[in-house]
């Protein structure tokens, strides 16, 4: 383990979060709030084992094609009214079709024309020519996780390679899009991994970070995984803000089901950013929730 963060998991965690906290004010990093939309769920062919789109898997999710720009417009107002400043298309699958990539460079154009809201986008494995093409287009963000550490890695995904996932990413950089990449705790990786994971992402020097915590799925090769702490998972949040201080750290799935009454505690340690309005197979709490939930964070960060 790198020995410079080793000591972080010797600390005592009200400590520890105070050390992120302070991290997180002395960077001015503010909240950051977008929406995801699913469009274009299941019959992925990667055998990815935390997820529920893999054809590896029988998980009977709803699978259909790509939705039509209308339907996906309409998806992005109400994220936009629901305080949204992000709107991310996401893809099943590691590369889309030229139709299915033509029709998503269509609506990331009409997002900011007809929406006004920043356009992010999550297609799978995408060349340097294609990612400029998204930007030229409006997109301003591209979101690609790496998951977990290099070690652990194969152990979760067999059907593609780390590398390809870095690969990806160092194009959308070269390509002038800032980088969306994180991963998920609670496959079985151990601390190791998370800082690992932790630290390829501050060499990549990505902008924003999402953390989502296994909520295991029935019908995935992790149904049966031991369910992350709550307490583990805020100690993972506080060393990934102190590893990497002045980026955006996501809360993404897992908060409500696994942090539950936690989940204050998240942004207590360092985390600056969530998802609202659900995720890709699975519904997040009503958006009034959220929405009051925000507002006392914020409120809380003005007076602390």
């Amino acid at each position: 383990m790198n020995s410079t963060y080793d000591e972080l998991l010797k600390v005592p965690l009200a400590d520890l979060i105070k050390q992120a906290d302070e991290e997180r004010r002395s960077h001015h990093v503010e909240m950051d709030i977008c929406t995801i939309t699913n469009a274009k769920s299941g019959l992925c062919s990667e055998d990815c084992k935390f997820c529920a789109q893999s054809l590896h898997h029988s998980t009977k999710i709803d699978a259909y094609p790509l939705k039509p720009i209308k339907i996906m417009l309409d998806e992005a107002r109400l994220a936009k009214k629901n305080g949204a400043e992000r709107f991310c298309i996401v893809t099943s699958g590691n590369v889309l079709s030229d139709e299915d990539f033509a029709t998503v460079a269509e609506t990331i154009t009409q997002l900011w024309d007809s929406v006004g809201i920043d356009a992010d986008a999550s297609l799978g494995r995408l060349s340097k020519e294609r990612l400029k093409t998204l930007k030229d287009a409006g997109l301003t963000r591209y979101h690609h996780n790496i998951e977990t550490s290099r070690n652990f890695y194969p152990s979760i995904i067999t059907t593609h390679t780390f590398d390809e996932r870095l690969a990806t990413l160092k194009a959308a950089k070269e390509a002038g899009l800032e980088i969306c990449s994180g991963g998920i705790i609670g496959l079985g990786e151990t601390w190791e991994d998370r800082i690992d994971m932790a630290l390829t992402l501050k060499e990549l020097d990505v902008d924003s970070v999402p953390i989502n915590i296994l909520n295991p799925i029935k019908g995935t090769p992790l149904e049966n995984a031991e369910r992350l702490s709550p307490l583990d998972a805020i100690r993972t949040i506080a060393i990934f803000r102190i590893i990497l201080p002045g980026k955006t750290i996501k809360i993404a799935a897992g908060r409500e089901t696994i942090l539950k009454d936690y989940q204050a505690m998240c942004f207590a340690a360092g985390a600056n950013g969530m998802l609202i309005g659900g995720y890709l197979t699975m519904k997040g709490r009503p958006v009034e929730e959220d929405q009051k939930f925000i507002r006392e964070i914020e409120e809380l960060w003005e007076n602390g």
